[in-house]
């Protein structure tokens, strides 16, 4: 098969679409014949040599793909060769073929693309796990999304809104406020020109929920931004990896942080990856099969230019996700 290899760590044009061995599935798991692959922000750490896969998992970048089941590992019984699927993946994804956990599959819904299919497994395990498992996000509570134009903001608004819950978001630029708002979002925050902690305040007392992105650069002002017993959710670390923490403040609030990932969990048991995509297979995968939720797909490039993919999410251009097409399955 050909797959994304990277020669060394660097920019975009260490990404070369080259021959792989085969993949093979073992016990309990399921060969794709992958259609596209999302590209997050992970792929792009990995790039650069900042992230690396776990132990055991594949080399090639690629944390979520959509495709068609073409094999079945020993002890598969819920899944048939031909099935339309898309998957959850600790790597593998930017490549013809690739193996997956079976627990870590989702079926793709009918009439929906499989290059649109692509951009859901890894928003929706990220954020049904710290939306609803992890912060208890409930009905009538505010939620703040930093970077409400991302792959993950765009998702996030929209289950925020099926649950009831009211939406702040941040983003850079008017164009990108106004398309959150048509996604559900209420109260926008332009965070070039406007103090979100300000903003969030003259909402309410400030948000229940905080689903953050930047990590060490915002951390002080998101605990001033908490309403008391809120809960602040960090899931990267675009503004660094170092910050101060106001442990007075905090308790003030009886707030709660969180810093959680997906790809680094267990394949099963608690909070396992398994059990992540089953919940989201019983709660959310019903609103993306209604359309209450849509991924929101800002390009779709071929997989040959997969570092044209990167330098538009590291331009900070796209609103939604970027996908790569593989193949036309």
């Amino acid at each position: 098969m050909h797959a994304i290899k990277l020669n060394g760590s660097g920019g975009p044009e260490v990404m070369a679409w080259a021959d792989a061995p085969d993949p093979v599935p073992g016990h309990g798991e399921v060969l794709i014949e992958v259609a596209a692959a999302g590209v997050n922000r992970a792929d792009l750490m990995q790039r650069q040599g900042f992230y690396p896969p776990p132990p055991g998992a594949s080399e090639v970048i690629g944390l979520e793909c959509s495709g068609i089941v073409a094999a079945l590992g020993d002890g598969v019984r819920d899944w048939q060769v031909g099935d339309r699927v898309c998957a959850l993946l600790s790597g593998g994804g930017y490549a013809e073929k690739v193996v997956a956990p079976a627990t870590q599959l989702l079926p793709v819904p009918d009439g929906l693309d499989l290059g649109a299919a692509a951009a859901l497994p890894e928003v929706a395990a990220t954020v049904w796990s710290n939306l609803v498992m992890t912060a208890g996000l409930q009905s009538g509570q505010l939620l703040l999304i930093h970077g409400g134009g991302s792959g993950i903001g765009t998702h996030t608004i929209q289950v925020a809104r099926s649950l009831g819950a009211r939406v702040a978001v941040t983003a850079g630029s008017a164009e990108k406020l106004q398309r959150c708002k048509e996604l559900g979002a209420s109260v926008l925050i332009n965070y070039k020109e406007d103090d979100f902690v300000a903003a969030v305040r003259a909402e309410s007392s400030g948000a229940d929920v905080i689903f953050d992105n930047m990590g060490a650069v915002y951390l002080s002002r998101n605990v001033d931004a908490l309403a008391d017993f809120g809960h602040l959710v960090i899931i990267g670390m675009q503004g660094g990896v170092t910050g101060e923490l106001n442990v007075a403040a905090l308790l003030r609030k009886w707030g709660t942080v969180h810093a959680t990932n997906v790809r680094n969990r267990p394949a099963t048991g608690h909070g396992s990856k398994a059990e992540i995509i089953a919940e989201v297979n019983r709660h959310l995968w019903p609103l993306v099969a209604d359309g209450t939720v849509a991924p929101v797909i800002h390009a779709e490039l071929p997989i040959t230019e997969a570092g044209e993919a990167h330098r538009l999410l590291e331009s900070g251009e796209a609103f939604g996700k970027v996908v790569l097409r593989v193949q036309d399955l």
